[in-house]
């Protein structure tokens, strides 16, 4: 089976923060378990994919790049988001179709923007997800705390479907690249 890493907005400023916003909920364990990831992948030679937003540090400098204690693979294929959805505007779905994915692991931040658009737009465009569910992240917003939504989101894009293809929450440490997918059908 075909099957992509897709890392969204794991930027050094949305990670880490800045003068306006905090870092984001657990972040060294979100790098981590990305980094956990992307080695797993080597493993099966699946490939990776990142997505930027061209929002975060106004598209430029180091605060745009892709957090540096990321291991980003000389192969990776990397587009630029200007909307929420990262298949908005961009290449990614004909890169995907091209690439014959059937699945996608996705991974990032935040939470309940980029992420959720991610997986519910990947769902209904004909892809199998698998969501690593310690592998996203955001901040605390005015009503929920961000491992509130972290949580929500996880319990809510668990078995989501959209007709034949459907989402499962995982985490980092689980065989990812072997989806479960097929058993629930």
């Amino acid at each position: 089976m075909n099957q992509t890493l897709l890392i969204i907005d794991a930027q050094q400023e949305l990670i880490d923060g800045n003068q306006e916003e905090s870092a984001v909920f657990n972040k060294h364990q979100l790098i981590r378990n990305i980094n956990l990831v992307i080695e797993k992948a080597g493993k099966f030679k699946v490939p990776v994919v990142f997505v930027r937003d061209l929002d975060v540090a106004e598209g430029k400098g180091t605060g745009f790049q892709v957090h540096n204690e990321i291991n980003v693979p000389k192969d990776a294929k990397i587009f630029d988001k200007t909307a929420t959805n990262s298949f908005h505007g961009t290449e990614l779905l004909n890169h995907l179709r091209y690439q014959e994915v059937k699945h996608v692991v996705i991974m990032g931040c935040a939470t309940q923007h980029c992420i959720d658009s991610a997986v519910r737009t990947a769902t209904i465009s004909g892809l199998d997800v698998t969501l690593v569910g310690d592998g996203h992240s955001t901040t605390d917003n005015d009503i929920l705390s961000a491992e509130q939504i972290i949580k929500h989101h996880n319990k809510t894009l668990h078995g989501h479907y959209n007709v034949e293809h459907f989402s499962m929450v995982r985490n980092a440490e689980e065989d990812l690249f072997h989806p479960t997918h097929d058993s629930y059908r």
